[in-house]
């Protein structure tokens, strides 16, 4: 994680103070890590950042195969004693929320809309790669 993601992880602390989540991370549109919450170890973080590429990957086929092609808006799992959410974050960047099993869905998923739209789609963003 680089200085500017650590520098950056109050921006996510307002979805991490809903009751029932337990994990909030920003992974860049190739997997990496890009923030994280100070209550989720870096060696979780990075474990959930490489599960939600390829979740938000699956995401994309189901869309290629079934709907119109484009990226996902959101996907959740439901797990034994939890949900997982990723949504958009603007620029192929997801946003990741692990939560318990006893939070409103829907509530966690309006939330994080909101936190993107309040944060800006642009300062969660991958930044363009050059060369």
């Amino acid at each position: 994680m680089t200085a500017e993601a650590a520098d950056n992880s109050w921006m996510l602390e307002l979805i991490r103070t809903v009751r029932g989540v337990r994990h909030v991370i920003v992974l860049s549109s190739d997997g990496l890590l890009r923030v994280r919450t100070e209550h989720t170890p870096p060696e979780v973080a990075e474990r959930l950042s490489a599960a939600c590429a390829g979740l938000a990957s699956l995401g994309q086929g189901m869309s290629a195969e079934f709907g119109t092609g484009a990226a996902p808006r959101q996907v959740m799992v439901e797990f034994d004693g939890g949900f997982l959410f990723v949504r958009g974050a603007g620029d192929g960047s997801q946003l990741a929320v692990v939560t318990e099993h006893v939070i409103d869905p829907a509530l966690v998923a309006q939330q994080m809309q909101a936190q993107v739209l309040v944060i800006g789609e642009r300062a969660l963003s991958t930044p363009t790669r050059t060369g």
